[in-house]
């Protein structure tokens, strides 16, 4: 195992910056992912942190030690690739001991690691086969076999699931995570998948255009997010987000004139001030007509996921979504819907950052520090 400490990093190509001072801390055996949509700089900073791309600016230490200067070999990371980088004339057993053999270990030895780590992965019937016979999860998996064998302080994952089907992304994520569990090796994931952050990450770092928007538990960033894009970012339907500007200590008006109670503890807004009001569509109530603080918003068209069902509406004239158990109330014309005060997020319209009481930052410290 091995932390990482990232202090001060940046990164240009040219006159164009990637990276802008990245600092971040990875604890030994933690699983790190790394979330964002493309061109964020989530792989170049994996690839820095691998030795494939040079440092403009900061330094990267592994286990205490700088490895800013130090080749690829020499850092003690093995990395796993979306596109699996597996040597196709080679079976699966020669691709998992390559790195034995290249290190001189003899034959004998190397083929007890090899069978020990395809018993680890499930891949002891695959050993004679070449990589064109086996299914995209199976080369996936004999990737992630070849990584292993090297016994690695740290593993590095590039997305390595974006070539699968959906079926396949759940059943290789619960085998990384199995995998985890069983190794304790220090793990960092960099994905655009936010079902996948969640369901993988001790901790997320989400990055938007080359800097940290926010890093914590999944729950913490999904229950009290920093910003206005990582309230957008993490959740599947997204955060419903509505313009309006405070005109109460405990009122916001949207540009239609609609009005919606919010909870002056939990916020600190000034009046006047220019806000979007967030609420994930799986907290929205829909209540009887004439029921206290109830809102009707027009029915556009319904997404039927199986276990539940989505809404599409317009709250005033901004797009609103509604997410419900299947069974509850038909979805026609018409609904009413009330926002609890308690499930209401808000974000300064100008900067994007959390308006938060201090009531909130006390719930935020406590979540992290738990």
């Amino acid at each position: 195992m091995a932390e990482i400490a990232i202090r001060n990093v940046e990164k240009s190509y040219g006159k164009t910056a990637v990276l802008h001072g990245v600092d971040l801390q990875i604890a030994n055996g933690e699983f790190l992912v790394i979330l964002g949509p493309s061109g964020c700089g989530k792989s170049t900073l994996l690839r820095m942190i691998a030795g494939l791309e040079g440092i403009t600016q900061g330094e990267i230490a592994i286990d205490g030690r700088v490895v800013n200067a130090l080749e690829p070999r020499e850092r003690g990371c093995a990395m796993v690739f979306q596109n699996y980088a597996l040597y196709p004339h080679m079976t699966v057993a020669e691709n998992i001991g390559y790195a034995l053999k290249v290190a001189g270990l003899p034959k004998a030895e190397r083929d007890r690691r090899v069978a020990e780590i395809a018993q680890i992965v499930g891949l002891e019937a695959f050993l004679a086969r070449r990589p064109s016979e086996l299914s995209g999860g199976q080369r996936q998996r004999v990737a992630m076999g070849r990584a292993m064998i090297r016994e690695p302080k740290v593993f590095l994952f590039d997305e390595p699931l974006s070539n699968l089907d959906a079926k396949l992304r759940v059943q290789m994520r619960l085998e990384i995570r199995r995998l985890h569990q069983r190794l304790q090796a220090t793990s960092v994931f960099v994905t655009h998948d936010q079902i996948e952050a969640m369901s993988l990450a001790d901790r997320i770092v989400v990055m938007n255009q080359g800097r940290i928007e926010q890093a914590g538990p999944p729950r913490l960033l999904y229950a009290e997010p920093a910003t206005r894009f990582v309230a957008a970012f993490l959740g599947a339907p997204a955060m419903n987000l509505l313009p309006a500007t405070m005109i109460a200590k405990n009122r916001a008006r949207m540009t239609d004139g609609t009005e919606i109670s919010l909870d002056p503890e939990r916020f600190a807004a000034e009046i006047g001030q220019a806000v979007e009001i967030g609420i994930r569509p799986e907290d929205v109530m829909i209540v009887w007509p004439g029921s206290e603080g109830a809102h009707q918003v027009e029915v556009e068209f319904t997404e039927d996921m199986g276990s539940s069902r989505l809404i599409h509406t317009r709250l005033g004239a901004t797009e609103f979504t509604v997410l419900q158990p299947t069974a509850q109330i038909e979805a026609e014309g018409a609904l009413h819907i009330t926002l609890p005060e308690d499930a209401i997020h808000l974000f300064d319209a100008g900067t994007g950052r959390r308006l938060a009481g201090k009531a909130t930052l006390i719930g935020l410290r406590a979540s992290a520090a738990a």
